[in-house]
């Protein structure tokens, strides 16, 4: 049986029954390696390539030895017993969801600290005592500062993506965490690459290591298939993206700025396509809404930035799209990842202008890929067979009309007036000038008004910058004629402001 290999391991018997009930019947190649090792206590680096099952690698150990060996008995508040670091809000969440099953059958507690989110949950469950800790550096860090989190108690320590944080800059902030932890805890740190830094975390933090590689730092999935597919210009790139996003099965079209990749999700979404962006500008909420869309299989079509190559986990992608070819190897590699996972196979296609072909090829000989372009248009019979059955058309929803302020609308800042205006039951108080004396009263319009320039004057303190104050109730007008110079007209009452006329200049 299946069960025997884990239990082989090492694995407790609780997990080992968890990890059957939620479908997982088969070790990966670095779970094998890493976990007698991670089980018995030891600091582990372990290098292996996106999608290799590096999450189960250390979750598995971790609520093993804490709800065994150290458990802590009674929790206390903001000391939790395990720590898992993480670049990103998705990972993040990836990792609890992965761990939560393993922790229940001890009866461990988990909770996730990212930053874009109100911190008070974060806050109340610290308070309220958690055995493990996954975090993104930022907040984490924060929370510290604030006294709400202390990591004197940590006994395990897990570094994921070392590499993507030292990318995003975390490295230091890392520094800092890391040094709150005690010497004596176990560290287990999980990296594609040893570059840009990660090698000095390993040197510093890491005691007798033991090294398991299960990939090479640049090796791809073998069950990936790769295809370049230039284009002759932006038109035709425009309907090579529509159809290879298309088809009926999920993919991730990647983008290199936020704008482009709301863009892009919008047109698609006209088009029939329905589609969500998935990007830094959007909020945790949305977030949240757009990746759960698409791992439900509400929209088939997720455009993303970088942000989703890392951490993102959804199962039964079959195509990976480079709209626009990453800026350096790796990040193709992890933007890649999202397919062909778990031992399964996926596409990969890069779309490339003319322009971006000698860029492209270097950065496919930095992967080690080796692929042949090709020129191609939507009708190609290379794309057809790529996309396969076409999904049927999905009317867009209709988006909600934008009122206009003029034309009858009414700005936030007039709605706003009006409800404080009427509050309590109380009707529109009458303006007042600046001497606390009624503003001109009449039919109902406002009591300044243009007074020889055909313009709409403006009350009260909201003026037009160029616009000049009475000084009293006999006061010539004063407005710009042609050549730019200030002229006299007639009078102007108390309370009346008039705009600049600016014609001529």
């Amino acid at each position: 049986m299946t069960e025997n290999i884990f239990s082989t391991l090492g694995v407790p018997a609780p997990l080992v029954a968890a990890l059957g009930a939620n479908g997982i019947t088969e070790p990966f190649p670095i779970q094998i390696d890493t976990l007698p090792d991670t089980l018995a206590g030891k600091d582990v680096l372990g290098r292996g390539k996106t999608g290799s099952g590096k999450t189960l690698a250390f979750s598995i150990p971790m609520v093993a030895r804490l709800g065994g060996a150290l458990a802590g008995g009674k929790r206390r508040p903001g000391r939790p017993l395990g720590l898992v670091l993480a670049p990103t809000r998705e990972l993040a969440t990836q990792i609890t969801v992965a761990m939560e099953p393993l922790a229940t059958a001890y009866g461990l507690t988990i909770t996730t600290i990212f930053g874009g989110v109100s911190q008070n949950r974060q806050v109340a469950a610290l308070k309220a005592g958690v055995d493990i800790v996954v975090a993104c550096p930022g907040r984490l860090e924060d929370l510290m500062k604030q006294g709400f989190a202390h990591l004197d108690a940590i006994e395990i320590t897990v570094l994921d993506e070392a590499d993507h944080m030292a990318d995003l800059g975390f490295l230091p902030v890392v520094t800092r965490i890391m040094d709150k932890t005690p010497q004596t805890g176990q560290r287990l740190l999980f990296s594609a690459t040893l570059d840009n830094g990660v090698d000095k975390l390993v040197r510093r933090y890491l005691h007798n290591e033991v090294l398991h590689s299960v990939d090479e730092a640049n090796s791809h999935v073998a069950a990936m298939t790769h295809h370049v597919f230039e284009v002759a210009g932006v038109d035709e790139k425009n309907e090579l993206i529509k159809k290879l996003a298309s088809g009926t099965g999920r993919r991730i079209l990647f983008m290199r700025t936020k704008h482009h990749a709301k863009k892009l999700a919008k047109q698609l979404t006209d088009a029939g396509i329905p589609s969500v962006d998935l990007h830094g500008n959007l909020s945790q909420v949305a977030r949240d809404r757009n990746l759960a869309s698409f791992a439900s299989g509400e929209t088939r079509v997720l455009v993303a930035t970088d942000v989703a190559a890392r951490g993102v986990h959804v199962d039964d992608i079959e195509l990976v799209i480079h709209v626009d070819p990453p800026a350096e190897h790796k990040a193709y590699l992890h933007r890649s990842g999202r397919t062909a996972r778990a031992g399964k196979e996926g596409e990969v296609v890069t779309i490339v202008l003319p322009a971006q072909r000698k860029d492209t090829a270097a950065l496919l000989r930095k992967a080690q890929i080796t692929v042949t372009p090709q020129h191609v248009t939507a009708s190609s019979p290379s794309v057809a067979t790529l996309v396969g059955a076409v999904a049927e058309y999905v009317k867009p929803a209709p988006r909600a009309a934008v009122q206009q302020q003029g034309g009858g609308g009414r700005s936030q800042g007039a709605n706003a007036q009006r409800k404080r205006l009427n509050r309590d039951g109380q009707g529109a108080q009458p303006r007042r000038d600046r001497s606390g004396r009624p503003a001109q009263a009449g039919s109902g319009r406002p009591a300044a008004a243009a007074a020889g320039t055909g313009r709409a004057a403006v009350t009260g303190e909201r003026r037009d910058r160029t616009a000049q104050p009475a000084r009293s109730e006999e006061a010539p007008a004063r407005k710009r004629g042609g050549n730019g110079r200030v002229q006299t007209g007639g009078p102007i009452r108390v309370g009346q402001v008039v705009r600049a006329n600016n014609r001529g200049r």
